[in-house]
């Protein structure tokens, strides 16, 4: 059997990721006609064309997809490897690329990653927060490790991605000093009497948070919704109305914050979770950030 030219598909790979020959080539730092002619080889051995250069853009045969596919995963894992056994890593500390969904509160995410940094003082954490879908994107090119995200991978998603359950917690509502005197009594039913500020209704806590409210009869004023959870208590900070936020973090809100917490509501959980590549988690800094932050979160039940 004839051996295939691991160089030919990591030129194609890279062709693929970077969206274009000549992009590959800068990226290679090789010239495009090398470029373009390693994939041509790739391609004689196959014996299929893997790019269709019928039109002006870059796009993939079927029999390119698929083999892209299996050069992902041959490269992630070549990647792995590396990361696990390498000297460097040894020598100048490990690194962890970790994507954040904006929709977690920035206070779980430290609680989530803060013991594993403790543990290992050379850990060097990278984070990027986006969209869900777009880390998703992101994760399938080999660019995070992980994504820590509030809701598992849906059934619609274009990236095959596995979801590994970290934990839940319940929520709590906070507000400052007067307001949250006056909120406490009547609980919940006194919720409608003030101003609310909520996560946008977009997102997996809001829609628990409505059900909520249904459940009790509350009908909340809306004075504000946010995206940006940490935006949400500055306003909450400011005294422009009352704010749930994970009870997980719920001495750290109210210290750094300055508000007083009104109550817990145990029936509404907000849920975190690891999102990777593999259905069982390989990379060991993974493994170690997860077994963590279980922890963490089984602490506060």
């Amino acid at each position: 059997m004839e051996w295939l030219n691991y160089h030919h598909l990591l030129y194609f790979w890279t062709a693929v990721r970077e969206g274009g020959v000549s992009k590959a080539a800068e990226r290679l730092l090789l010239s495009q006609p090398t470029v373009s002619g390693q994939i041509r080889k790739l391609e004689e051995r196959i014996g299929q064309d893997l790019i269709d250069r019928s039109g002006r853009e870059f796009a993939l045969t079927e029999t390119g997809q698929l083999v892209y596919s299996y050069a992902e995963r041959i490269f992630t894992v070549g990647q792995e490897l590396v990361d696990t056994l390498g000297d460097a890593g040894a020598a100048h500390g490990r690194q962890l690329r970790i994507g954040i969904s904006d929709a977690l509160p920035k206070l779980v995410v430290c609680a989530l990653i803060e013991p594993a940094l403790a543990q290992d003082p050379t850990l060097k954490i990278v984070c990027q927060e986006d969209k869900t879908e777009r880390l998703l994107a992101d994760l399938s090119l080999n660019a995070f490790d992980l994504v820590l995200a509030d809701e598992p991978v849906g059934a619609g998603s274009n990236v095959r991605a596995f979801t590994h359950a970290l934990g839940d917690s319940g929520i709590t509502f906070f507000g400052v000093s007067a307001l949250a005197t006056k909120v406490r009594k009547g609980f919940p039913e006194s919720l409608s009497e003030a101003p609310m500020l909520l996560p946008t209704p977009n997102t997996t806590l809001r829609r628990a948070l409505d059900r909520w409210f249904d459940e009790h009869g509350v009908r909340p004023r809306i004075a504000g919704e946010f995206g940006d959870s940490a935006l949400m208590k500055v306003f909450g900070q400011r005294g422009a109305g009352v704010f749930p936020s994970p009870t997980i973090v719920a001495s750290e809100v109210c210290r750094q914050y300055r508000v007083k917490e009104i109550a817990p509501v145990d029936e509404v959980r907000e849920g975190f979770y690891a999102i990777s590549l593999q259905r069982t988690l390989r990379n060991p800094l993974v493994v170690e950030i997860c077994e963590m932050a279980r922890e963490t979160l089984a602490g506060i039940g």
